[in-house]
């Protein structure tokens, strides 16, 4: 058994071993467990402490959500920008390396 193993074991941390066909599958799960860790470290406990601690009640899981998912449609929405600005230059830059100036496509050349 490792250091790691020994300490984890002794801090009631569960060791399980687990078998992935799929890399994407095994990304994610290495990124929950990461998650999990970071969260420990800032609020020490986890979240089955603190349900059973009632640290928060059923509407504050809500609450937390709620907010979660009105900053995921901030990043979708940020993300939809960025590609189609980066999407936009793309085809700028490729009309301007077949000898065209762009002037019929809305745009100018700068002098």
């Amino acid at each position: 058994m490792s250091s790691r193993e020994i300490m984890d074991s002794m801090s009631g941390m569960n060791t399980r071993t687990m078998s992935f066909r799929d890399p994407v599958v095994e990304n994610v799960c290495d990124k929950f467990l990461r998650r999990s860790d970071v969260g420990y470290e800032k609020y020490g406990r986890t979240l089955h402490t603190e349900r059973t601690g009632k640290h928060k009640d059923l509407l504050g899981y809500l609450n937390d959500i709620q907010e979660e998912l009105m900053d995921a449609i901030l990043y979708i929405q940020t993300a939809r920008e960025e590609m189609f600005e980066q999407m936009e230059e793309l085809r700028m830059n490729n009309i301007m390396r077949n000898g065209n100036n762009g002037e019929h496509y809305g745009t100018k050349k700068e002098s």
